[in-house]
């Protein structure tokens, strides 16, 4: 995986966000601001925009981060642009990025967005999309499995982590001043956490 892979992968996220965000919006609307997807779409959209020419994978990554958090509104800017930049960082300059070095760099995202969001396992939130799937590729990485194997397990994990956000009540964010009415709606951010590594599992 190298920095054109990973411009592709901002690319094709940003493609796969803007066809859902109606969705992603009227998910959030059941239990947030509804304008989830609308945010997320605007945000991806400066991260495209911000990609940069010549640079390494990680470089890629902080570049995009940094713009999502400059233009997408609410708690969505800061989490998932603390996780492209904590991604990025953990990239450090290699040119190259193997099965082993993007499994930890979606482990130090995920750790960066816990850390933000204070959110744990079961609070209802995209920590329920990213872990799952940072584990199941970590897994698949142990199992002997090649990058686009473990990406491909990772996507797998957001999508079920999402859906399994369904009956859960929500402990975390603006859903959770809902409390008991929070259950049955699938969480936004989980969703569109699982739409972005299914772009990661297109990509590579």
């Amino acid at each position: 995986m190298d920095a054109e892979t990973t411009a592709a992968w901002i690319r094709h996220a940003a493609d796969l966000i803007a066809a859902d965000a109606e969705r992603l919006t009227r998910l959030d609307a059941a239990i947030g601001d509804g304008d989830h997807g609308h945010n997320l779409d605007r945000g991806f959209t400066a991260a495209v925009a911000a990609l940069p020419n010549g640079a390494t994978p990680g470089k890629t990554l902080i570049a995009a981060g940094r713009a999502i958090v400059s233009k997408t509104g609410g708690a969505s800017g800061p989490l998932y642009g603390t996780a492209l930049r904590r991604a990025g960082k953990s990239f450090g300059d290699a040119g190259e990025i193997d099965a082993a070095a993007l499994g930890a760099a979606l482990r130090a995202a995920l750790d960066g967005v816990r850390e933000l969001g204070q959110a744990a396992d079961g609070d209802k939130t995209m920590v329920d999309a990213l872990a799952p799937a940072v584990t199941a590729y970590e897994t698949a990485l142990a199992d002997g499995a090649d990058l686009a194997a473990c990406a491909r397990a990772a996507a797998q994990g957001a999508a079920e982590g999402a859906e399994a956000t369904v009956p859960m009540e929500a402990r975390k964010g603006r859903a959770s001043y809902l409390g008991p009415r929070s259950v049955g709606h699938l969480d936004p951010g989980a969703a569109s956490t699982a739409v972005i590594l299914q772009a990661l599992a297109d990509t590579v």
